[in-house]
């Protein structure tokens, strides 16, 4: 059973290696047979947040946050990529997903997390893990980092080298974390409707 997952990214950095690490993760999944989209903040380019997307009368809200909202609603699961700006996510990335509330509920996210050291952006994950928990995913125990992400890629967007190599060993557990997760929260879905 396919499923399909949204992949977040957030950096708005004129240099943005993390963006590699999603790509990658795109296809990597795809790759497996799951149906996957990257979701880049810079892209969609939503304001700073002053309006959620509930606090919009019907057709009122702006056409990326509407159009991003029935993606959201539509996701099996949700993969996070970030990396770790003073021991945070990035602003882009957080940004983003504060638009949205209830299109999140009753459906995982993992993360993969990076940095240019070798803490692979950890930090970050944990306080993360803890605002995904808040706004209603349940978050895999699972994680995916890679340390010193400018010389993990190469030049065509492969792994390379040693953090390259631990990606690749570790990507497949990682993602089937996420799936198991993503597969029994449809099953619950499917036969009792959310509390609230």
């Amino acid at each position: 059973m396919a499923r399909h997952i949204l992949v977040f990214y957030g950096s708005y950095r004129r240099d943005r290696q993390g963006i590699k690490l999603a790509r990658w993760i795109v296809d990597a999944l795809a790759a497996r047979g799951d149906s996957a989209e990257l979701i880049d903040a810079k892209a969609v380019d939503l304001p700073m947040l002053d309006r959620m997307f509930k606090e919009y009368a019907k057709g009122e809200a702006p056409p990326a946050m509407a159009d991003l909202a029935a993606k959201i609603r539509a996701a099996d699961g949700f993969l996070f990529v970030t990396g770790e700006y003073n021991w945070g996510p990035q602003p882009g990335l957080k940004n983003l997903t504060d638009h949205y509330l209830e299109e999140w509920f009753w459906r995982p996210a993992a993360i993969a997390c990076y940095s240019a050291g070798p803490w692979s952006g950890v930090r970050a994950m944990m306080g993360w893990r803890d605002t995904l928990g808040e706004m209603g995913m349940a978050v895999t125990s699972s994680i995916l980092p890679v340390g010193r992400i400018g010389g993990a890629f190469d030049d065509n967007g492969e792994p390379t080298g040693d953090d390259g190599a631990r990606l690749v060993k570790s990507f497949p557990r990682f993602a089937n974390d996420l799936n198991w997760w993503i597969d029994a929260a449809k099953a619950q879905r499917a036969k009792q409707d959310p509390p609230y």
